[in-house]
């Protein structure tokens, strides 16, 4: 509400604003949502699920950087077994 403008152009800045920073900070997540809604959309919906929970739920810290360790783990398993 800080940032808030009238009329039908302050609304069309404001959306810019908050789009741009929506992209800007959740640019990665909505291209893994991109690659993943074309092909299924169970992991959208898993998706959905841990971002919700990561959050809104009481342990969202936690879960975030396990998230982040268990993606990052992957990711060097799956570049050392195919190298």
């Amino acid at each position: 509400m800080a940032n808030w403008r009238d009329g039908k152009l302050g609304a069309l800045r404001m959306g810019v604003r908050h789009g741009a920073y929506c992209l800007g900070c959740c640019w990665a997540l909505m291209g893994v949502l991109f690659v993943v809604g074309v092909m299924n959309l169970a992991w959208v919906a898993v998706l959905t699920v841990f971002v919700l929970l990561e959050k809104i739920g009481p342990a969202g810290a936690f879960l975030a950087r396990a998230g982040g360790a268990v993606i990052t783990a992957w990711g060097i398993f799956l570049v050392a077994t195919n190298a």
